[in-house]
């Protein structure tokens, strides 16, 4: 068998696990809905089913899968971005402090919401939360796109971004010290990342973010693949360097930071999903790994949804955790593999 058909095979057989994934997510949950309820809602045919199950399907069920696709490969593309970035397989997609950037954001709204009751109205109320978070991995977004300019070492930026995240997180953990048990609680279960949270309002904002953000990572495919031969080489093709790491930089806070405003923070799925993707096709070339991140990445993230609901025990567990137990063992298993990391 030809290598492109072999391409073309893993490229069927992943598709075929994301919609079976996706069905899945939407068949399983706390309460049982019969197959045929959610087929026809699926389909907009005439719904014979009560309202109540009409309402789990279309209002909580399906957006939260078709968040799971969205952040799956948004997270997956992020990572994708930075390892290629950076050439180290242990990049992730929240390695310039976005994440603790969004995290402090919204830390910053909900730990201090008992000091006015405009705060605590837009603490409590859902935008609160995502507009804290955006403006969070916004300011961050900023400062690693204005300290990109001024450095042009890609190593010296990684430490950058590492500071600005830990910088970040020195804040938090002094606004957690301060608070009251209230506020807390609700910025801990915000940290445990939910699929759920994502209603059809939010997704009108989410979904064009991180839509853009993987357009612009397509646009980018020759490019990063000069990127995997060093900077030189790139140069050398006529590539501008800068422009290209700019660009990089910028769709990786897109869809890492709209990804963990809307859902809150979830691991491994960034750093995971590539080394799986370039297990499974033998390449590094992006125009294969791209398009196989997307589709792994948001199989992955609805793999790892209905794992957390617990199918049959009405019990519910954080996403985060989850992606964690999945993710952890694929990382551990990278570096004893690989005992000098290369991409």
């Amino acid at each position: 068998m030809t290598k492109p058909a072999k391409i073309s095979i893993y490229f069927l057989l992943l598709i075929i696990i994301l919609f079976t994934a996706f069905i899945a997510d939407i068949l399983f949950g706390s309460v049982y809905i019969d197959p045929k309820s959610i087929i026809e809602n699926l389909l907009n045919r005439t719904i014979e089913s009560d309202p109540i199950t009409n309402d789990i399907i279309l209002n909580f069920r399906l957006p939260k899968a078709i968040t799971a696709i969205l952040c799956g490969a948004s997270l997956a593309t992020a990572g994708l971005l930075m390892q290629t970035l950076f050439r180290n397989p242990l990049a992730g997609p929240y390695i310039l402090g976005i994440s603790s950037g969004a995290s402090l954001g919204v830390a910053i709204l909900v730990l201090a919401a008992g000091s006015s009751a405009i705060s605590a109205f837009f603490a409590f109320s859902g935008w609160g939360q995502v507009i804290a978070a955006i403006i969070g991995a916004s300011i961050i977004l900023m400062l690693v796109l204005g300290t990109s300019v001024k450095i042009n070492d890609t190593v010296s930026l990684l430490i950058v971004g590492m500071m600005f995240g830990s910088l970040s997180g020195a804040v938090v953990n002094i606004l957690q010290s301060i608070s009251n048990p209230d506020a807390l609680k609700i910025y801990i279960v915000w940290t445990m990342g939910s699929l759920s949270s994502v209603t059809w309002n939010y997704m009108y904002v989410m979904a064009p973010i991180l839509i853009f953000g993987m357009l612009i990572s397509f646009a980018l495919q020759k490019k990063l693949n000069a990127m995997l031969l060093g900077e030189n080489y790139a140069r050398g093709l006529g590539i501008s360097v800068f422009w290209t790491r700019l660009a990089i930089i910028f769709a990786t806070c897109l869809l890492a930071g709209a990804s963990t405003a809307f859902t809150g923070p979830i691991a491994f799925v960034g750093i995971a999903v590539p080394h799986i993707i370039r297990g499974i096709f033998k390449t590094s070339d992006h125009r294969i790994i791209l398009p196989g991140c997307i589709i792994g990445g948001a199989a992955l993230l609805l793999i790892c949804d209905i794992a957390s609901q617990l199918p049959g025990t009405g019990y519910s567990l954080p996403i985060n955790s989850i992606s964690a137990i999945v993710g952890a063992p694929i990382i551990l298993w990278v570096i004893i593999k690989n005992r000098h990391l290369h991409i």
